[in-house]
C-alpha cells in the first residue's frame, strides 16, 4: 500500500495515476471539502479523509503503508507566512512522525528547485550539490518553507532511520493543473502575455507525469535512500518557445510583447511592498518569484536522476503542453 498526499493536486494526481498503472494499492489523503471526483474514478484508490493539521488522521492514513509520497504543501508565491509554516513545515513534521510510528519503509518528499533560493547568472548550471536557500527574496515564503521542510525530512532520516528520497521538481504543467495553465491561457487569449527579457533563456519546466514517473523510480531504488534529485526539465526549451507552444495549441498568435527582466523585478518589489503595507490578501499582479521563474538564466541539471535512477522524461514539451491545454479547454466546456 502506498499513501499519496496532495492527490487532488497536479503532481499528486499524476503520482496516483502512475501508481495505479503500476498495479500498486493506493491510498490518497484528502481533505473533507476536496473535489475527489477524479480520484474516485481511479480503480482501487482508497480515499482517507484527513489533513496535515490532524495528527490522528495522519496516523490512520499511514497504517499498513510501505511508501509515502508527500506532495501536499502550501503552493503559491503569495500568502501569509503562518499558512506556509502550518501546512508545509508543521504538516510535513506531523506526517514524518506518523510515518515513523507506522514503520513506513520509505518517504518520498516532493520539494522544489525553488529550495535552492533565487540564484541567477548567465550559463549558471546547478546540481544537487548546490546549497539551499541562496539569495532568497524577503517575502518568498514558499521557498523558505520548502527549505525548512527538507531539513525536517533529513532530520527524520538521520535521527529516526527513516528511508527518504527528496524530489525537486521545477515549474510543473499538465492535465489537472488548475493554477498555472489557467493564468497562461487567460494571458495569451487576452493578448496581455509578455515575454520577460529577450525570451532566449532556457526555462526549467516539466510535465507533471514525468516527475511522477521519476518519483516511482526513486521509491524503488535502494541506492536512492537519503538522496535528493532534481527533476526539473524535459530537455531544453526557451521561454519564447514554451509560451509560443501554448499559443499554438490555443490557436493564438505567437507572443510578441517583451518587457525587460530588470524592470519586472523592480516593479514586482514595489508591488510586494505596497501589498504588504496594506495587508492585501490578493496576490500582486507580479512577484519577484514569478519574474525569476520566467526570466531566470540559471539552469538546473537532471543528470544525477538520469544516471542513478535511470530516469528519462517520457513526455516531451510539445506533447505535454498539448495535453495540458486540451484538458483545460475541456474543463472550460464542462463548466460553461
Amino acid at each position: 500500500m502506498d499513501l499519496v498526499t496532495g492527490g487532488t493536486g497536479l503532481l499528486g494526481s499524476h503520482i496516483v495515476e502512475h501508481l495505479v498503472k503500476a498495479g500498486r494499492e493506493v491510498r490518497a489523503l484528502v481533505r473533507p471539502n476536496s473535489d475527489t471526483k477524479w480520484l474516485a474514478s481511479q480503480a482501487g484508490v482508497e480515499l482517507a479523509t484527513g489533513h496535515l493539521q490532524d495528527e490522528d488522521s495522519l496516523l490512520k492514513a499511514c497504517q499498513g503503508v510501505e511508501v509515502v509520497y508527500h506532495s501536499a504543501a502550501k503552493v503559491g508565491d503569495w500568502g501569509p507566512w503562518w499558512e506556509f509554516e502550518e501546512i508545509t513545515i508543521k504538516g510535513t513534521e506531523r506526517l514524518l512522525k506518523a510515518a515513523c510510528a507506522a514503520k513506513v519503509k520509505r518517504f518520498v518528499h516532493i520539494s522544489s528547485i525553488s529550495g535552492y533560493g533565487h540564484p541567477d547568472g548567465e550559463n549558471l548550471v546547478l546540481d544537487e550539490t548546490a546549497p539551499l536557500g541562496q539569495n532568497v527574496y524577503r517575502w518568498s515564503y514558499y521557498t523558505k518553507s520548502k527549505v525548512a521542510a527538507e531539513e525536517l525530512v533529513q532530520k527524520a532520516h538521520q535521527e529516526q532511520g527513516l528511508e527518504i528520497v527528496i524530489i525537486r521538481p521545477s515549474w510543473l504543467f499538465g492535465e489537472r493543473d488548475r493554477v498555472t495553465v489557467k493564468r497562461v491561457v487567460k494571458a495569451i487569449r487576452s493578448g496581455s502575455m509578455k515575454i520577460i527579457g529577450d525570451g532566449t533563456n532556457r526555462l526549467n519546466a516539466i510535465y507533471a507525469g514525468n516527475v511522477a514517473q521519476g518519483a516511482l523510480l526513486a521509491a524503488a531504488k535502494e541506492q536512492a535512500n537519503g538522496q535528493a534529485y532534481n527533476m526539473s526539465n524535459n530537455g531544453v526549451i526557451t521561454q519564447q518557445e514554451l509560451f509560443d507552444t501554448y499559443a499554438k495549441y490555443l490557436n493564438c498568435e505567437p507572443i510578441s510583447k517583451h518587457v525587460p527582466f530588470w524592470l519586472v523585478c523592480r516593479v514586482a518589489l514595489v508591488m510586494e511592498a505596497l501589498w504588504k503595507l496594506f495587508h492585501s490578501k490578493k496576490p500582486p499582479l507580479i512577484t519577484r518569484y514569478a519574474a525569476w521563474l520566467m526570466g531566470r538564466k540559471v539552469y538546473f541539471s537532471i543528470e544525477k536522476a538520469q544516471k542513478e535512477l535511470g530516469w528519462e522524461p517520457e513526455v516531451g514539451y510539445e506533447e505535454g503542453i498539448r495535453r495540458a491545454v486540451e484538458w483545460y479547454v475541456a474543463e472550460e466546456r464542462l463548466e460553461a
